[in-house]
């Protein structure tokens, strides 16, 4: 993996004219009640990204610039940008028009700019060339500050929901699912990639923290308005706190079209559960948060409740239902 770098760990807010909102923020198995070890000296700072991307490819590019040219002038080394990042058209269908191979014209534009500003990308859900005409994949790309993709993820779990007062959205119509679980080294720790309604599913962030050995779980989303305002940030902090695990999500903000609108709330949360930093606006929230991300004070909330050596594997466990 890339070199760690280590600074004083610390929470300090301000704010920009793009609204930018920054924050850096012994093995004894005891009552979950107790208080959070103390932190430790950062390892790097990191920036997630909040957007309200459209179907206008270079409106959205020059967003996605904008966050990266911020998150390198508060000395992140890694900016993380929402699924659909580079394009939210006014059906799930557009997308097939604007599907492209990884090594394509679009997908360089972003490792251009990963190079020019010499921050890497999480780049959380780009239209990849499918399988046929009619599919693409929800694609998940890490690319470094040489430019270089190291990783991608294609979105395992498809959105196939009718919500009540709210859209319908059939993703399986136009993406077909990816079927690798990934992890890839970067230079804040091991990220564990995932995409939005993946969240749902925390039996791959299982096995992306006990069997991969990830640090890092990253959720980039465009979630629903009201899936996002019932569910979004208890499920993301149930993330972290089962996998012991910093979590990254990366978020959708606004209304991209009269069909949809995504609920935002950019967030950054530590092993412990707890919120270092936060968008909390997603209607004119367009900007970053930033946070360090310490794997001191990981590896001490890993030890002080060691699951890790705990864990059952419950898969080979003779499973009953005794029935009324």
């Amino acid at each position: 993996g890339a070199p760690l770098l280590r600074s004083g760990a610390r929470l300090v807010r301000a704010r920009a004219s793009t609204r930018l909102l920054s924050s850096r923020t012994r093995t004894v198995t005891r009552a979950a009640a107790m208080e959070p070890p103390p932190k430790r000296a950062g390892v790097s700072k990191a920036a997630v990204g909040q957007m309200r991307a459209t179907n206008d490819l270079e409106a959205n590019f020059e967003t996605c610039s904008t966050l990266a040219r911020a998150a390198a002038s508060q000395g992140c080394s890694i900016l993380f940008l929402p699924e659909c990042f580079a394009y939210i058209g006014m059906a799930g269908i557009d997308a097939l028009a604007v599907m492209e191979p990884l090594d394509g014209p679009l997908m360089a534009r972003y490792r251009q700019l990963a190079k020019d500003t010499g921050v890497w990308l999480s780049l959380g859900g780009f239209p990849e060339t499918g399988p046929d005409a009619d599919h693409r994949y929800n694609t998940h790309v890490l690319v470094d500050s040489d430019g270089d993709v190291r990783a991608s993820y294609r979105k395992i779990h498809l959105f196939d929901v009718d919500i009540p007062n709210g859209p319908v959205l059939m993703e399986s119509k136009t993406a077909s699912p990816g079927d690798a679980i990934v992890a890839a080294d970067s230079p804040i720790g091991r990220l564990g990639m995932t995409v939005c309604y993946d969240l749902r599913f925390p039996e791959l962030y299982s096995r992306l923290r006990h069997e991969m050995g990830a640090h890092i779980m990253l959720v980039p989303s465009a979630f629903t308005k009201p899936t996002g305002e019932a569910h979004w940030e208890v499920l993301l902090r149930a993330r972290a706190i089962e996998t012991q695990s910093y979590v990254i999500a990366a978020a959708q903000a606004g209304v991209h079209s009269e069909k949809r609108e995504s609920y935002g709330h950019a967030i950054i949360i530590d092993p412990w559960g707890k919120v270092l930093a936060k968008l909390e606006d997603p209607d004119n929230g367009i900007g970053i948060a930033t946070a360090d991300i310490d794997l001191g004070y990981l590896e001490d909330v890993r030890e002080r409740i060691p699951v890790d050596e705990h864990r059952r594997k419950l898969e080979t466990f003779k499973a009953t239902v005794e029935k009324g």
